[in-house]
């Protein structure tokens, strides 16, 4: 049996349809505030220290957000895959320059709306305030759940914990990423897994 390729704002709605049931907006309603872009692996969404001028939807690939701590190292905070956005929020709603930068861990295909396209969207389109409430909703859970992680867990426990929840990450992402997600060093992550290799 074939599979139907979605066109990349097929699968934006599809995505807010499985999230959270709204169905009455079509593919020719939302397109025309959003841009298809394709990104190199490497290449950059966003750079560091510019302003979060669009919120990205990602349709394929894997991307990572980060900032440059110190001595120059990049510290990553966030990865998102197909069907998940990623912005710095703060910098998107408040439009001020943002520390954080995204690049593409894979070649990535996104869509892309701006800021003043993103509130045209949500004044035509209210019912889509649930979606994106939704949205941000388990983005927030999430990330209270990585904090209670790294209180409660050794650091062997974050690492294995982190693998275990989220396999489509541990398979696609390299592990100097992982471990800088985690707080980790290369080095104690290669130990680690050697150790429960053998």
């Amino acid at each position: 049996m074939k599979i139907k390729t979605l066109l990349p704002v097929e699968q934006l709605l599809d995505h807010i349809r499985t999230l959270s049931g709204i169905g009455d907006v079509s593919v020719d309603q939302i397109e025309k505030y959003f841009e298809s872009r394709e990104i190199k692996k490497k290449g950059y969404l966003q750079e560091p220290n510019n302003r979060a001028a669009h919120n990205f939807f990602i349709v394929s690939g894997c991307a990572q957000m980060f900032y440059v701590a110190d001595k120059g190292v990049n510290q990553t905070v966030q990865f998102a895959i197909e069907n998940w956005w990623i912005n710095d929020s703060i910098s998107f709603q408040k439009e001020r320059s943002s520390e954080f930068g995204i690049q593409a861990i894979e070649e990535c295909q996104v869509l892309m709306i701006s800021k003043h396209n993103f509130d045209k969207l949500l004044n035509e389109f209210p019912q889509l305030e649930h979606y994106f409430r939704l949205v941000y909703q388990i983005a927030y859970g999430a990330a209270m759940y990585r904090l209670r992680y790294q209180y409660e867990y050794s650091k062997e426990q974050h690492y294995f914990n982190f693998i275990h929840h989220h396999p489509e990450f541990a398979q696609r992402v390299p592990q100097y990423l992982i471990a800088s997600y985690l707080g980790l060093t290369p080095e104690y992550v290669s130990e680690i897994r050697a150790k429960n290799v053998s």
